[in-house]
């Protein structure tokens, strides 16, 4: 990994990266990360690099290590409401400023994973295309971000056991499909999504565990 951060002069460079975009359920999850730059290879040495390169276990043990040498880090999510409202690209990128704009200190700096700045950001923004696989900031970013949000459908899952969140934390696989098929959405669904959009209008109930 070339990582921006050993370029960049600034010295609180926040990397902003999101989970969560593609999938039919929950929320989407930002996370943005302050390391410090004397820090940098030693996360390196870690193995840190994109979460989806990473098996459920190295990410892990993995959070609790990036928390403990941060200088600051910080989880902003959109609600479902927000994504079916909005789009769910505007809804992660106002996650996005949530998450900087949460940070305990103020980053000189963000790098942001993708080709869209967002919008209304008092602080110097750069874009990065595949930043996860660029900067280690993002990178340690995406794997804050992906361990919050799998905890999270983790614990619905035992609200709505016929779903089997655990399995695939809500994106479309076919078991998924199936469940919404034979049981409906949920308020978690998110209901400008296909195919959670054909069940909006006829929302039959669905049982939930106690």
């Amino acid at each position: 990994m070339t990582s921006h951060e050993f370029t960049c002069p600034e010295n609180l460079i926040a990397g902003v990266d999101e989970v969560g975009r593609g999938a039919l359920f929950g929320v989407v999850v930002t996370a943005a990360v302050i390391l410090p730059k004397n820090a940098l290879i030693e996360c390196q040495n870690w193995g840190i690099k994109d979460s989806k390169k990473l098996s459920a276990r190295r990410r892990e043990i993995l959070v609790p290590q990036i928390q403990s040498i941060a200088i600051g880090y910080n989880i902003g999510i959109a609600t479902v409401a927000e994504i079916d409202e909005l789009n769910i690209l505007q809804a992660t990128l106002i996650a996005m400023k949530r998450a900087i704009i949460g940070l305990e200190i103020t980053p000189q700096l963000c790098l942001v994973d993708g080709n869209k700045p967002i919008p209304n950001l008092d602080i110097p923004q750069q874009t990065l295309v595949k930043g996860e696989d660029r900067s280690i900031s993002i990178a340690a970013a995406s794997i804050l971000a992906k361990v919050w949000r799998d905890r999270l459908m983790i614990e619905l899952g035992d609200i709505y056991p016929q779903y089997h969140l655990a399995n695939h934390k809500g994106y479309g696989t076919a078991a998924h499909l199936m469940a919404i098929e034979k049981y409906g959405i949920t308020p978690e669904h998110r209901q400008s999504f296909s195919p959670c959009r054909q069940h909006s209008e006829d929302h039959t109930p669905f049982p939930v565990k106690n």
